[in-house]
This record gives structure tokens, sequence and C-alpha cells, in this order.
């Protein structure tokens, strides 16, 4: 019936089940008039293909392989967002996608911003409907249209990826998405079972493996998933423009005597890393992972917090100590043009070492997904303050940094080049290491003497 269909995966649910899951208030959205110029058969005039629809409604109870309609997800604190939701009815055809369907999807886009609301996705789908030719291939192009509309009407985007996730759907709906949510087992991914090679391996087309390669965000157990989308709706509906003030330091307090003892310091094994700061800043964190490129990178921490202080959202992007990895930069770069598309203010924590520079950095196109940091940084519209937390090694760490609102603790570092390495590259001795460090100026209080920080910040009490 389609051109992905799937034969196996995780639990299935049918579009009004799938709908219960994470709503109890939900109303229809008024199905558009279906196309008057052709017959019972379609614009192919497939024999059997209106019979077939037929047996699809008279089975699932629904007229199409979409429910759309508006809906108050709500939490377990009780609050709730009202969004539209788009539902997938596998049982109806595969939940392939045709002409009707885009009619259907084109309204619910347009609804959501004529009213202002976030749009969720509960996406199971084979593909595009075979007996509607390219008449049902071309809706892909008319649903991205509609996404792109919807993302520059500064519209938050959710995808939860169901049994299953194939074809067209996953790459439209699906990983078009700005936060894409998967149940455990689902299959996903562009090949649906019956179309691929015979030797595929199966499982690189599970919502964990697209977790691994950075095209999904989350594997999410179903009975946790209500709490996770109402969660992540009051995250991306909730827009501010004043910037956000640095956070306390949380290390030692006192400034280094010398350059070599702010690199000591920065590199202490005991010092609070990026995880201690983002704990201490946000009552409340979801992340976001991956590049949508196939990489991920553990070193480098995004996502969306409640800020403890006044319960604000807050985009993050945080270095965690490790050298950056290209897919770290990609997936920073991602966090911070959806936030300022969003308008939500973002926090930025540089801590490393540099990017990473071995040979498969460079194969994955480490000056590429630098570059494309600095610019995100550099364009946002939306405030973006920094806090150097560790070590500050050269562009690999001042991609990450705001220009004119980056600030110090009393135990970091910012350098143009490691001082081992700058010793190394002027030819000195091991021993003129600790020289070299004071002659490049990377103390705390030398950055704020360059112009280069704006200041130190206090330990918190």
């Amino acid at each position: 019936m389609t051109e992905g269909a799937a034969d196996h995966g995780s639990r299935r649910f049918t579009a009004r089940e799938a709908i219960a899951l994470v709503s109890t208030d939900f109303t229809d959205l008024p199905a558009p008039a279906p196309p008057g110029s052709y017959g019972p058969d379609g614009p192919l005039s497939w024999q059997g293909y209106g019979a077939s629809r037929a047996r699809a409604a008279d089975r699932t109870g629904e007229e199409e392989s979409v429910v759309c309609g508006t809906a108050a997800v709500e939490g377990k604190d009780g609050r709730t967002t009202p969004a539209v939701l788009i539902s997938f009815e596998f049982g109806f055809l595969g939940g392939s996608l045709g002409e009707r369907t885009g009619d259907r999807l084109e309204a619910a886009h347009t609804y959501a911003r004529e009213h202002r609301l976030p749009v969720v996705s509960l996406v199971a789908t084979g593909g595009s409907r075979m007996q509607e030719g390219m008449r049902a291939l071309v809706q892909l192009q008319r649903v991205a249209r509609q996404s792109a509309l919807t993302r520059a009407a500064r519209l938050p985007q959710i995808a939860v990826l169901r049994d299953p996730t194939t074809g067209g759907g996953w790459a439209t709906l699906g990983a078009g998405a700005d936060v894409i949510l998967a149940l455990p087992g689902a299959q996903v991914g562009f090949a649906g079972s019956r179309v691929r090679p015979p030797d595929a391996d199966p499982a690189a087309y599970t919502a964990e493996a697209q977790l691994a390669a950075g095209a999904v965000d989350a594997v999410v157990p179903e009975r946790e998933l209500p709490e996770a989308l109402a969660g992540w709706l009051r995250l991306l509906t909730d827009p501010s423009t004043d910037p956000v003030p640095p956070p306390p330091a949380l290390g030692g307090a006192g400034l280094p005597a010398t350059g070599w003892e702010a690199v000591h310091a920065a590199r202490a094994p005991r010092r609070p890393r990026a995880e201690a700061y983002l704990n201490a800043c946000f009552e409340r964190r979801a992340a976001i992972s991956g590049d949508r490129c196939g990489g991920t990178d553990e070193g480098m921490l995004c996502g969306f917090g409640v800020r403890a202080e006044d319960g604000r959202t807050v985009a993050y992007a945080a270095q965690a100590g490790t050298a950056t990895r290209p897919a770290g930069y990609r997936t920073a770069t991602r966090l911070i043009r959806l936030a300022d598309r969003l308008r939500i203010p973002v926090l930025t924590l540089v801590d490393t070492p540099g990017a990473a520079n071995d040979a498969e950095a460079e194969r994955q196109g480490a000056g590429a997904a630098i570059a494309e940091l600095f610019a995100a940084v550099a364009g946002a519209e939306t405030p973006v303050t920094t806090l150097l937390i560790g070590e500050g090694g050269s562009g690999g760490a001042l991609a990450l940094a705001a220009p004119d609102n980056t600030w110090a603790t009393p135990d970091s570092y910012f350098s143009v080049i490691a001082p081992e390495l700058a010793a190394a590259i002027l030819k000195r001795p091991a021993e003129d290491v600790r020289a070299t460090a004071d002659q490049l100026h990377i103390r705390p209080q030398d950055l704020v003497d360059l112009g280069v920080v704006r200041g130190i910040v206090e330990r918190g009490l």
C-alpha cells in the first residue's frame, strides 16, 4: 500500500489511542472538503482503491490516515499547554500520505499559525500512498512548506515517533521537527522493512539506533510520554527578551597569581564541571541530543531548562571539559538557532581544552562545524550569555562564547592556545611552559584587563 510499510516494532496504537496517551481533552478540527475532481478510485483511477478506502474507514472508524485537532497537554503538576495534535492512523492504509492527508495537514498547520499554537505530530506511517502515485508523493513538498511556514511563525514543532515511522512521513513531519521523541522499539527509518536491501541490519532502523546516530532527541517510555511532552511544550512556549545573568562560581574564590596557576586550577580534577553548574542553575532540564547529521558528542550538553531563580525558560549549551567534536558544535548550533527562533535566551558554559583535532574529526568537518557555531552565536537576536567555567582552549572554546557578554570564574583561563603547545610552536624547552603561560595573559583578571570578558563572577552562597 505504501512506499515503506513496516511489519514489526513496538506496541502499535490507533490514532486516538496515541492522542489519549498525551491528552484527555481533544477536539477534532473540521476536515477539509475532499477534492471533487476525482472518481472513487482517486487521481490514477486505481481499480479497487475506493473499496480499499471504504474498508479502511470501516475498520478504523476514521475517514483518512491522520486525525487532527486541538488538545490541552497536561503534566503531573496540573499545568496544561494548548497545542494542535496530528495523529496518524496506521490502520488506515498503513498511515500513508495521500492528497486528502495533505489537505488535513495543511489545515492543521494553518490553524496552529492562526491561533499561535505549537504543533505536535504523533507519527506512525509507512510513507506515500502508491494508489495516488505522484499526487501522493508531492504531498511531502506540501507538508514541508507548511512546516516551514510554522517555523517562520516562531512556533515550536514536536514529533513523537510511533511504530512504524518510515518513508516521507519520517523525512518531513518526523525528522523535520524541532524536538524529536520516540517510543522504545519503534521502527524508524526512511526505508521501510519491505524495501530495504535483503542484508540490511534491522537494528539500524530503530528509535534507539536513531538516537545513537543523533537523529532523535530521546527515547521515552510510554508511561513517561505525557509528562515529557507536557514539559517540552512548556519549555518551548516561554519566550523572553531579557538576557540571563551569569551563574555564580561554584569553585575556589581565590584568583590565580600566575598564568600557570590559572591553568592548574582550570584542570583540577575536582573542579566543578558543567553538570554541576546546570544542576545549580536549573530546577528542571530537558536535553536535546545529536547533530541531525549522524553524530553525537557527550562532551556538549544542550537543552532547555527552567531557571531556578525566576522560573524562566533558558536554553543552554555547555562544554563538559573534553575536546569538543564536530557533532558537539553542530548540536550547539542547532540549539542556539532553535532558541533564537523561539525567542528564548541562551546560556553557554565554556570548558574545553579545544576542538578535537584527530583525523576522524577532520573527516567529520571540524572546521565547518566550528564556523557554523561562530555564525549562530554572532547572528543570534536572542540574548546569549557565556560563563567560562574551566579551560578556554583556543577557537574551539571561543566559538561558544558570546561577544561582549562573556564572564569568567576564578578557576578558569582563556588562551589563544594551550601554554604547552605555544611553547612547542615557539621551540621553547619544557621548562619554559610556565613563563609562556604568563606571557599569554590567560588569567581571569588578565582577560578582564584585555576586554575579553566583562568580569569575574563571585562564588555563590
